[in-house]
């Protein structure tokens, strides 16, 4: 009887133990591997230190605010990589499969497992801007607003194209392509209206732009009137739906 009741709760879906477990996945990377969290904290200062000294020493907390969400970007990639491991190589994907839970349970995972390793540079960094320049609360929701909308839909991107990879040697050559292409060309470190009038048009395909220029424009970098803010804000949202449809039309959950 005992045995057969035991059989019978773990045949049960085990509710509220599938967020914790990735949380658990992400921060052990992090422990592990302390450079897990080391080089997204670089990454963005690398950049930030050479934009120092080339550009307008005003732009800086500019600069600041877009290597927030330049970290958040990259997400996307590390996502990507992460999935097709644990699709290929571990074969997680199809334990999840087989289990009573549903796939954005385990898109979701892989997501915030992600999330972890940025949050410290993401943080540090939001502690600069602050030192830089005062901040509304306005202004850090539409940032935050901001972080979670480019998180979501860049680690759905990624998590997407990977169910697409057929071997690990893809996730290299494939993530940069795409995340280079996604994030080169979206003003994050600049004003838009440094880019050639060509090169403008292609950045506002992009949802990154218009978080930045949102960004931007509720912090007081550039002149944004009401309506341009309602804009972006309104062309981020669209943008974000449209990228998640497609995602969720590319992703294969289980292997043909």
């Amino acid at each position: 009887m005992i045995v057969a009741t035991d059989a019978a709760l773990r045949s049960q879906p085990q509710r509220g133990r599938v967020f914790p477990a990735w949380a658990f996945i992400g921060w052990r990377w992090v422990w592990r591997s302390p450079a897990a969290a080391v080089v997204p904290l670089l990454q963005p200062f690398f950049f930030l230190y050479f934009l120092s000294m080339i550009t307008d020493p005003r732009l800086f907390p500019l600069q600041v605010a877009g290597a927030m969400l330049f970290s958040t970007q990259n997400i996307g990639s590390w996502c990507l990589a992460d999935s097709a491991v644990f699709r290929i190589e571990l074969r997680l994907q199809d334990i999840f499969v087989a289990s009573p839970h549903d796939k954005l349970r385990y898109l979701f995972g892989v997501a915030f497992s992600n999330l972890i390793p940025a949050l410290p540079a993401i943080l540090l960094l939001g502690v600069i801007l602050e030192m830089l320049t005062p901040v509304s609360w306005v202004g850090w929701l539409v940032l935050a607003t901001c972080i979670l909308t480019i998180w979501i839909l860049y680690a759905a991107i990624g998590i997407a194209v990977s169910s697409r990879l057929r071997s690990q040697r893809e996730i290299w050559p494939v993530g940069n392509l795409i995340f280079t292409l996604l994030g080169i060309l979206s003003p994050l470190y600049y004003p838009i209206s440094f880019l050639p009038p060509v090169w403008r048009e292609f950045a506002r395909i992009l949802p990154a732009t218009y978080a930045a220029l949102l960004v931007q424009g509720a912090l007081g970098f550039a002149a944004a009137s009401t309506e341009d803010l309602g804009l972006d804000a309104g062309l981020l949202v669209l943008s974000t739906v449209v990228g998640l449809i497609v995602a969720w039309s590319l992703y294969r959950w289980r292997e043909s």
